[in-house]
């Protein structure tokens, strides 16, 4: 028995590794700049995968991970966090007890839009950028619209994905 929890944890790590590279080398390239950040869909593909196979902190450490190597490359902005970790936390914790389907990968835009973004605007973006614009309505209405951008496309993709690896017998 402890053999298996072994080797399933170190299954889970090694996920979580290619995850966060996938996260990395893909998003340099599709990504665009569009407001204040530089949204990322394969990154939010990324969360929606994690949060399903892998639960919500594993999804959580994936995004952490991506961010901070796309931030050291310079190949993101400070809001890969709040645009990532939320996202995955919610799809991992929805799978885990509420929706055991692969249809929670769907719900990485509530995290990453409703939460993030938010956080982005009241929180992160003042701070990052160093604007007066602290918690004003259309400070909110960017980050909502950048965010959404990049994480709607990006939880559909990340549920075809699931769908094509669950077909192809990849992972159980």
């Amino acid at each position: 028995m402890e053999k298996q929890a072994k080797n399933k944890s170190s299954r889970n790590i090694v996920l979580a590794s290619i995850l966060a590279a996938v996260a990395v080398v893909l998003s340099q390239v599709v990504s665009f700049p569009l407001g204040f950040a530089t949204p990322a869909p394969i990154q939010h593909m990324v969360n929606a995968i994690a949060g399903v196979l892998l639960g919500p902190w594993y999804a959580v450490l994936v995004a952490i991970v991506a961010g901070t190597v796309r931030n050291v490359l310079r190949t993101g902005t400070v809001f890969a966090y709040p645009g990532g970790i939320f996202g995955g936390l919610v799809v991992g914790v929805v799978y885990r007890y509420l929706w055991k389907s692969d249809y929670a990968a769907l719900m990485e835009p509530i995290g990453t839009v409703l939460i993030g973004a938010t956080i982005s605007a009241y929180l992160v973006g003042p701070w990052a950028l160093g604007t007066g614009l602290i918690g004003t309505l259309g400070t909110l209405n960017a980050y909502v619209i950048s965010f959404a951008a990049s994480s709607i496309p990006g939880s559909i993709l990340g549920f075809a994905v699931l769908k094509v690896i669950r077909r192809l017998g990849v992972w159980t």
